[in-house]
């Protein structure tokens, strides 16, 4: 049962949309009792709980990797329980080494995971954006400029490498797969060579990287699914 458990949900902004559509299902489903609160420090936290708060700086994911260890160091990694990490599609941009990011990302909970043993790390996809139609994405790298399209691959590169990793082997919140399905269970993508790379799917959306109330909900439904499984 979740209520029995303590989460904590280190996020910026897309987590901030997640926790709301928490919140819109706490009103319309009073079965769902969370004692959601927002603070840095879980481990002074009493009893069950759904701690959740911004860690690191958007454009910075090396900061939210530290950010979110020194939270666990702090307390919450000896007293147990659900800790995962959500970074944002701005984490990601043209120059980003995914490669890299995902590494320090590996490295650090790979270390969380030995001297915490009886935590259990959710691991989280990278959400995505809309991306620019087709002919519009062809007239820029004519120009030589850079497309969304081009980030996109990018943030598909990095779910790609954290699936092959823990799938299978720990718990993973697909927040790139709630995001790209439609309510058809078709999904949002583009054709990049030989490979399918998805993208948000515009229903969820209102300016192309936030969930709106219809994506928040969908996306926290998920989530609690999710961690009830943990």
């Amino acid at each position: 049962m979740l209520a029995t458990k303590k989460v904590f949900f280190g996020h910026q902004s897309v987590g901030n949309n997640i926790v709301d559509g928490i919140k819109d299902i706490e009103r319309s489903d009073p079965r769902l009792k969370l004692n959601i609160v927002k603070s840095a420090d879980p481990q002074t936290v009493s009893g069950p709980a759904f701690v959740e708060h911004e860690v690191g700086k958007n454009t910075e994911p090396k900061s939210k990797v530290d950010d979110f260890a020194a939270v666990i160091d702090k307390g919450l990694g000896a007293q147990g329980g659900v800790a995962l990490l959500k970074f944002c599609y701005v984490d990601i941009d043209a120059s980003t080494d995914v490669d890299k990011m995902f590494a320090e990302y590996r490295s650090a909970v790979a270390g969380l995971k030995a001297k915490y043993p009886g935590l259990a790390i959710v691991h989280v996809t990278v959400p995505l954006t809309t991306v620019e139609p087709s002919i519009k994405a062809w007239a820029k790298q004519l120009l030589g400029k850079g497309t969304q399209r081009d980030i996109g691959v990018k943030r598909h590169r990095y779910n790609v490498l954290l699936r092959r990793t823990y799938s299978g082997s720990d718990p993973v919140f697909d927040l790139a797969e709630v995001e790209s399905t439609h309510h058809d269970s078709s999904r949002s993508s583009f054709q990049n060579g030989n490979e399918v790379i998805y993208t948000l799917a515009p229903e969820y959306t209102d300016d192309g990287g936030h969930l709106n109330p219809v994506g928040r909900r969908i996306a926290a439904e998920r989530l609690l699914n999710t961690l009830s499984q943990t």
